[in-house]
């Protein structure tokens, strides 16, 4: 085996290492010729380079039940699923050249991935290309909002039927719906924030009159940051959207407002962050861990109790925005196609999911950031639909 420094340095396999293991043609071209990088975006071939060409048998070491026919598929890389998720194993079948995946800890069925090494390539590539914005998508630069995810999603759904008989397997199927999202809000230019939130985007997706929008004199004194002032007014939350309970009933309170009025116990009272009375709660998410905002930066944070440890959820109110909208919308997209992935490959979706919402917000990979509940959300549900 050798690799090659071209920009992106290749893995190569000699005829010998080629061996007996791989009878299709055009797959032990592409080996022994081009090579597979070593990673992409998406994926990576390193497994190739540490271990060589071995079946998934000699990969699981015995200790499974394999059917006969997926003892000698080819274990050739990775899936590089987000956020701390197992990553599956890519499968070459040497006689057809198709691929597949299944993870080695229990392997079950396989599922389809592409049906050659050079699709799989073209796969990767045109992802990275939307991811950027450049080649098939570079027209789509600079423009955001719910009509450039649809023509987004459409190119690249399109480029993934060519070469699969329209078949689309489910891994690609959840790229091609989620990871355009990412496209739906353009850069905070305006609003000061991380994202310019279209209009009427929460409403579309929501329905009309389930958006709160506040006033000024449900801000308290300690809110200062203005541009989180303005959304909250303008833009608003919904109310009720995937595990959120907005806060509408009453002027939003501070951390320590709300806490003297729920607990009388000072020893609780006692365990909240020095800073409290900085921090307005917005509202509590499904396991009533408080939704807050500190009002002088506008980060926006959880807290579980009185007592426990704050843990960062998003920039701010316009990525926690958007994560709402990202949640809510994945249940509405299309019901086949959505029905499909949640049965089928529920993971893939959810890795699509934590994907799109570190690109728009990297607030789950800050090097402080020990948990995150939106990742660990996606990752629970990874099972079955959220």
């Amino acid at each position: 085996m050798s690799t090659t420094d071209a920009g992106v340095p290749a893995i190569t396999l000699t005829e010998a290492e080629l061996g007996r293991h791989i009878a299709h043609a055009p797959t032990r071209g592409l080996l022994a010729g081009p090579g597979l990088p070593a990673e992409t975006d998406l994926l990576t071939f390193s497994p190739l380079r540490a271990h060589g060409l071995r079946t998934l048998g000699d990969a699981t070491d015995g200790p499974f039940h394999l059917a006969e026919e997926l003892r000698d598929r080819l274990v050739i890389g990775e899936l590089l699923n987000p956020g701390g998720m197992e990553r599956e194993s890519i499968l070459l079948d040497g006689d057809t050249g198709e691929l597949t995946t299944a993870y080695l800890a229990g392997p079950g069925a396989p599922r389809p991935f592409a049906p050659s090494l050079a699709t799989l390539l073209r796969f990767a590539a045109v992802t990275e290309e939307l991811a950027g914005l450049r080649g098939r998508f570079a027209s789509l630069a600079g423009t955001y909002g719910p009509r450039t995810v649809t023509e987004a999603s459409r190119r690249l759904l399109a480029l993934f039927a060519k070469g699969t008989d329209g078949r689309v397997p489910p891994y690609w199927k959840a790229a091609a719906l989620i990871r355009p999202l990412a496209l739906v809000a353009g850069p905070g230019t305006t609003s000061g924030l991380t994202l310019d939130v279209p209009a009427r985007l929460l409403d579309q997706e929501f329905g009309h009159g389930r958006v709160a929008r506040f006033e000024e004199v449900d801000f308290p004194a300690t809110l200062t940051h203005e541009p989180t002032r303005r959304f909250l007014r303008e833009t608003g939350l919904p109310e009720e959207a995937a595990v959120l309970h907005a806060d509408t009933d009453a002027p939003l309170p501070t951390l320590t407002e709300y806490f003297s009025a729920e607990h009388c116990d000072d020893h609780l009272l006692d365990a909240l962050p020095a800073h409290a009375g900085h921090l307005i709660r917005l509202g509590h998410l499904a396991e009533d861990d408080s939704l807050v905002v500190d009002g002088r930066t506008g980060a926006v944070l959880t807290l579980s109790g009185p007592g426990a440890t704050l843990h960062p959820l998003n920039t701010d109110v316009s990525t926690l925005a958007f994560t709402l909208w990202l949640l809510h919308h994945e249940r509405t997209i299309d019901g086949h196609l959505s029905n499909e992935l949640s049965t089928q490959a529920y993971d893939h979706l959810a890795a699509a999911m934590i994907h799109t919402l570190t690109a728009v917000d990297p607030a789950a990979t800050l090097p402080d950031t020990a948990w995150h509940y939106w990742t660990q959300l996606l990752q629970d549900g990874a099972g079955g639909e959220l």
